[in-house]
C-alpha cells in the first residue's frame, strides 16, 4: 500500500515538472534529486573505502552533469558540446585518481576509492544530462522513457512475485526471476507501442527496438544497484520513500535507461519521433 501511495503522489509531481519546468530549472531539479541518491551511494561506498573522500561526489556530480548537458549554452555556442563532454570525461579519469591520492587513505583502499569515484560520476551525471536533453527535445519522449521504466518495473515486480520460478541473478538479487524480467520487457514494449500509435498514428518498429533496449538497460541498472547493496550488506539504500526505500532504489533503473534512450533518439533522428 505504501508503494502505491508513494507512486500516486510522486507521478503527478514528476509529470508536472516534465511539462512545466523550463529546461534549465528541470536540470537543476533532477540534479537536486540525484544529490540524495549520491549521498546514499556514498554511504554504500564507505563500506569499501571508509577513509576516502567520496563526499567530493556531491560537488563533482553536479559539475559533470552541467558539463555533459551542454544544452545550457546559447545555441550559437553549440559547437562546444563535444569539448565539454570531453572535459567531463577527462575530469572523471584524472580527477578521480588525483582525489584518491590526495585523500591519503590507506593504500588498501586506493583501488576502491578510484573505482567508486570514477564510476560514481558518470553513474549520476550521464543520466542527469540525458534526462535534460530528452525534456528539451520533447517532453513526450521523456514520458515514453518513464512509461517504459515504470511500467516495466511494475510488470516485473507483480508477475515475478506471482508466477516467477526461475531465478534471474540469484547471487545478486534472489527475488528477481526470468518470468518477471520478460514481463517487464513486454510491459515496456506495450507502453512504446501505445505511445507510438497515439503520438505518431502507427506502431514504429524502430521505436519498439529502442524501447526493448531501454527496458533491458533499466533491468541491468536495477541489478547493478542490487550488486552494490549486497556487497555492502544493506537491504535498501535509504528510507526516504515509503514502500520504495531510498532515492537510489527508486532511480536505479532510470540511471541506466536514460542514456540508452537519448542514444536511441540520436540514432533514430528527430523526424521519426515527431508527429
Amino acid at each position: 500500500m505504501k508503494r502505491l501511495l508513494t507512486a500516486l503522489v510522486g507521478i503527478p509531481v514528476v509529470l508536472l515538472a516534465v511539462f512545466r519546468l523550463p529546461g534549465g530549472w528541470f536540470l537543476l531539479g533532477v540534479v537536486a534529486l540525484l544529490e540524495i541518491a549520491v549521498l546514499e551511494y556514498i554511504k554504500i561506498g564507505e563500506h569499501w573505502a571508509p577513509d576516502s573522500i567520496l563526499r567530493s561526489l556531491l560537488v563533482l556530480v553536479p559539475a559533470a552533469s552541467f558539463l555533459m548537458a551542454g544544452g545550457l549554452l546559447p545555441s550559437e555556442l553549440g559547437g562546444l558540446d563535444g569539448a565539454l563532454l570531453w572535459l567531463a570525461l577527462v575530469l572523471i579519469t584524472v580527477g578521480s585518481g588525483a582525489l584518491a591520492i590526495s585523500a591519503r587513505a590507506p593504500i588498501d583502499q586506493g583501488a576502491a576509492s578510484i573505482g567508486l569515484l570514477a564510476f560514481g560520476i558518470p553513474y549520476f551525471a550521464l543520466p542527469a544530462a540525458s534526462l535534460y536533453r530528452l525534456q528539451v527535445f520533447d517532453p513526450w519522449v521523456l514520458v515514453l522513457l518513464l512509461a517504459i521504466v515504470w511500467l516495466g518495473d511494475s510488470g516485473a515486480y507483480y508477475i515475478g512475485k506471482t508466477w516467477g520460478r526461475h531465478k534471474l541473478a540469484p547471487r545478486v538479487s534472489p527475488n528477481k526471476t526470468w518470468e518477471g524480467s520478460i514481463a517487464g520487457t513486454a510491459a515496456g514494449l506495450l507502453a512504446a507501442a501505445v505511445w507510438s500509435y497515439w503520438r505518431l498514428g502507427g506502431v514504429d518498429g524502430w521505436i519498439l527496438l529502442v524501447a526493448g533496449l531501454v527496458s533491458i538497460a533499466a533491468q541491468v541498472g536495477d541489478l547493478v544497484e542490487s550488486l552494490l547493496k549486497r556487497g555492502a550488506g544493506v537491504k535498501d539504500s535509504g528510507q526516504i520513500l515509503p514502500g520504495h526505500g531510498g532515492m537510489l532504489d527508486r532511480m536505479d533503473a532510470l540511471l541506466f535507461a536514460a542514456p540508452v534512450m537519448w542514444l536511441g533518439v540520436e540514432l533514430l533522428g528527430a523526424h521519426r519521433l515527431m508527429p
